[in-house]
């Protein structure tokens, strides 16, 4: 049998098994609600330490221009990394099959309380939550861009041209990162290559 994949990481808390990572993702799925980036980057970086800031950024960064689910393809990376195939399918399978129920359970409330204006006002002022969770999570990854071979100033630069490009000119994410996000992959290339 072949060693798992994180045999080559430096000694630091890692996953003890793939139940754990299992366990770990399923408790990330349900504190998500409204996305689960925010949840994903606080338990997985700052209380378990599974990740680096670091590499989160990078996971994330190769986690969104992947086609699906974001955090699934994160969860993805994370259990490939520690315990390959096997524990890439145990995060997808915690992250996935918990939700799958509530949001089961949730569809059949839902046809029996749609026409209630309070639920709509309900589902309203969530997305303004799931917007809030969003942005406060990018705040707190604005220190990591420090670290970035393209310097803070261009990296923030990066960031204003992203956010005006697709949320004030309405320009689609494949588009943005098409052209952005290429044009910024090549100038780090150009800067870190020997």
């Amino acid at each position: 049998m072949q060693p798992a994949v994180s045999d080559s990481l430096p000694d630091r808390p890692r996953p003890s098994s793939t139940a754990d990572l299992f366990l770990s993702f399923t408790v990330l799925a349900l504190q998500g609600f409204g996305g689960v980036l925010a949840v994903v980057q606080r338990e997985i970086v700052e209380k378990k330490r599974w990740l680096t800031p670091d590499e989160f950024i990078e996971d994330w960064a190769v986690a969104q221009v992947l086609p699906g689910p974001n955090v699934v393809n994160l969860a993805v990376m994370i259990g490939d990394r520690y315990f390959g195939l096997r524990g890439a399918a145990a995060a997808v399978a915690g992250l996935l099959s918990a939700p799958l129920v509530v949001v089961m359970v949730l569809a059949v409330l839902y046809t029996y309380f749609a026409g209630d204006p309070r639920v709509a006002g309900a589902l309203r002022g969530m997305g303004a939550i799931a917007g809030g969770i969003i942005a406060a999570t990018g705040f707190k990854l604005v220190p990591q861009l420090r670290k970035n071979p393209l310097g803070f100033p261009l990296c923030l630069g990066l960031v204003a041209l992203v956010f005006g490009a697709i949320a004030l000119a309405r320009i689609p994410l494949g588009w943005v990162l098409l052209t952005v996000g290429a044009a910024a992959c090549i100038q780090t290339w150009r800067k870190i290559a020997p």
